[in-house]
């Protein structure tokens, strides 16, 4: 079982990103920043020793928080401790390639639990299957990825469950689709779908509550749209992947913990300050 994931993103693929993000050609981005070219390579290639001075003018150019680019840069990003979710969150840890891809099984009491994404395949999502959930009541989908949809179809024959919450998708029947704002009841929970394209086309977020509300902390299931640390990729729309990560970090309260689809566990609060994407 992998207790304890890294973090999904190092410093090289956080400048990288961001340099798609300001659309700046590597050989100019150490041109502006006046850091030798050979030096972002190496940190591109995962052996920085870039300083906190060359950091902080990367920051500027690329337009990054210089505080979390730092702390990313020397290795000691800053995690929350995490307390106060009224009902259990079981993270499934899955390898896939040579990362981790998270899957994340929610229950308010029981043998029962509600699926938000379903690992690369269906034998890594049984291995990482916690004994106590014996039912599902529901399965929601972040977006259609391989490493995110690759145990689904087994997991909707075993369950018997008609169809799956995902963002609204004409390639999937079965797709019970949430568009933003919607919120579906189910399992003691109350889930409200939030649509952020950016790393997909159809990709949703959504945020996780006890159904009787109240002033209980809530948690973000994030698919690839917010990493610790990082950002998923932009493959469909970087300026799109961007404004909809800075939404849901302004839109939720700080003490809000984000369940990212790769990587480990954080808060709004947390990645609001040290995140390097956020500004």
């Amino acid at each position: 079982m992998i207790v304890n994931p890294p973090l999904e993103d190092e410093l090289g693929d956080v400048i990288e990103k961001a340099a798609r993000h300001v659309c700046l050609p590597l050989d100019r981005l150490a041109a502006a920043s006046r850091v030798e070219w050979g030096r972002i390579k190496d940190a591109l290639d995962y052996r920085s020793e870039l300083s906190c001075d060359e950091l902080r003018r990367l920051a500027a150019v690329l337009q990054l928080n210089e505080v979390g680019l730092c702390a990313l840069g020397s290795g000691k990003y800053p995690l929350p401790v995490l307390t106060g979710l009224p009902y259990s969150l079981h993270p499934l840890r899955m390898p896939f390639g040579v990362g981790v891809v998270n899957a994340y099984l929610v229950s308010t009491g029981g043998d029962s639990a509600i699926l938000f994404d379903t690992g690369a395949s269906h034998a890594e999502l049984h291995r990482a299957w916690p004994l106590q959930i014996q039912r599902l009541e529901a399965v929601f989908v972040t977006h259609y990825e391989a490493e995110h949809i690759g145990g689904l179809e087994t997991v909707l024959h075993e369950t018997g469950l008609p169809g799956f919450h995902g963002p609204p998708s004409r390639r999937w029947t079965r797709c019970l689709g949430m568009g933003e704002g919607q919120t579906v009841e189910v399992g003691g929970l109350r889930i409200t779908a939030y649509s952020t394209p950016g790393h997909a086309s159809e990709h949703n977020c959504y945020h996780v509550q006890l159904a009787g509300g109240g002033r209980a902390n809530g948690m973000l299931i994030s698919g690839d749209l917010i990493f610790a640390g990082s950002l998923g990729g932009g493959y469909f729309c970087c300026e799109r992947q961007l404004k909809h990560s800075r939404r849901m970090l302004e839109q939720h309260a700080p003490e809000t913990v984000i369940a990212p689809g790769h990587g480990p566990l954080t808060t709004v609060g947390n990645e609001r300050t040290y995140n390097p994407f956020y500004v």
